[in-house]
């Protein structure tokens, strides 16, 4: 794979974590740089291990994989998406930087990670099929998604700064159309 088939796949692979880092960073008190990188670290790490998984599955696991990837993206994401709507429902009228935490704890992260990059794993598993080296394929789709969750929870500061507690619902449905999405496609392309 040459470096401009790379630097396609790792910006594609990397789009579903931005969107949902925008809403992760509105989900937050004016979250600061150290949060953004922590954030962008937790999400980069997960996109650039499950293509490796993904390779290492190979053909055993390629039928699976691709015949379940869409629906555990879409329940991740959709109950992570509820949990931030009805968080933004019940704090609406509340003092909004009381309800807004400073960060996210590792696992809610982690989950969230997870769900954007199973298609990475899928994708780990093609490139199994064509002999890819995956590891400089991985470090660069890991990068490519610290950077892009990083700007994204910064974004998503700007946008929750904007909005106030109304972000938080707008960053829920941003995941749970994320997840739609994912299941749409998969079911389309079928």
């Amino acid at each position: 794979m040459n470096l401009a088939s790379t630097a396609l796949l790792s910006l594609a692979m990397s789009t579903d974590a931005f969107a949902a880092a925008v809403g992760k960073g509105t989900a937050l008190q004016n979250p600061r740089w150290r949060e953004a990188l922590r954030t962008g670290l937790i999400f980069g790490s997960i996109e650039a291990l499950t293509p490796v998984i993904g390779w290492a599955l190979g053909l055993a696991a390629a039928s699976y994989v691709a015949a379940w990837d869409h629906w555990i993206a879409f329940t991740l994401l959709g109950v992570l998406g509820v949990r931030m709507i009805l968080a933004g429902l019940n704090g609406a009228d509340d003092d909004e930087a009381q309800d807004k935490p400073e960060r996210h704890s590792f696992w809610l992260l982690a989950i969230t990670g997870l769900a954007t990059s199973i298609d990475a794993m899928a994708v780990g598993v093609g490139l199994a099929f064509l002999d890819e080296r995956i590891l400089p394929i991985a470090a660069a789709i890991g990068a490519t998604t610290f950077m892009m969750v990083t700007a994204g929870v910064m974004l998503g500061r700007v946008l929750g700064n904007i909005a106030g507690k109304r972000a938080e619902i707008v960053g829920g449905v941003l995941l749970i159309g994320i997840g739609t999405t994912i299941l749409y496609q998969h079911l389309h392309a079928a």
